[in-house]
């Protein structure tokens, strides 16, 4: 079904899709087959498949333990969150928070890079958009881990808006 994924066919890669993130949401066998295929298609020419890879490729990285989405995978999957299609962007940026399931180290990792991400978004055409995305990403891992480290982290970067409504606006998500 992995192959699907990657077809022009739209309503068969929709299918293909919707079942494996489903599945993926749990560990699976079949992760460290398709780990480099999926990372390879984050470059590739369709937007709609390089979100899809981001979106599996957080999936598969939030019961990988060993580590292996640090590093180069990392910097890859970050480069579509930075992608010219915003919609894909968004994509990637909302599934984020599902690498620091995996454990402590991916998690400080990925706090690291979010905090970054955050201040390189202040160049950016939809700068207050990635902003939002990222903390409501960090409440979403902080629901799910209850690590306080999050917290700081998402109080530090809406203390760091400039802009009083968007301070507000980022609030929010952490109320």
């Amino acid at each position: 079904m992995i192959g699907d994924l990657w077809v022009q066919d739209a309503e068969r890669r929709g299918v293909a899709y919707r079942a494996l993130l489903a599945e993926s949401e749990q560990p699976v066998s079949w992760a460290g087959e398709v780990w480099d295929d999926v990372v390879a298609h984050l470059g590739d020419h369709d937007n709609h498949v390089r979100s899809i890879a981001a979106q599996l490729l957080c999936n598969l990285a939030a019961h990988d333990t060993s580590g292996r989405i640090l590093g180069d995978d990392l910097e890859a999957l970050l480069t579509v969150t930075k992608d010219p299609r915003f919609v894909t962007a968004r994509h990637s940026l909302r599934s984020l928070w599902r690498i620091g399931l995996a454990g402590g180290v991916q998690r400080r990792v990925l706090l690291d890079v979010i905090t970054q991400r955050y201040q390189d978004s202040f160049a950016e055409k939809n700068g207050t958009l990635v902003r939002s995305d990222l903390v409501e990403t960090l409440r979403t891992l902080h629901d799910a881990t209850s690590d306080e480290a999050v917290r700081t982290t998402a109080t530090a970067l809406i203390a760091a808006e400039p802009d009083e409504k968007y301070r507000r606006k980022y609030a929010r998500h952490w109320r």
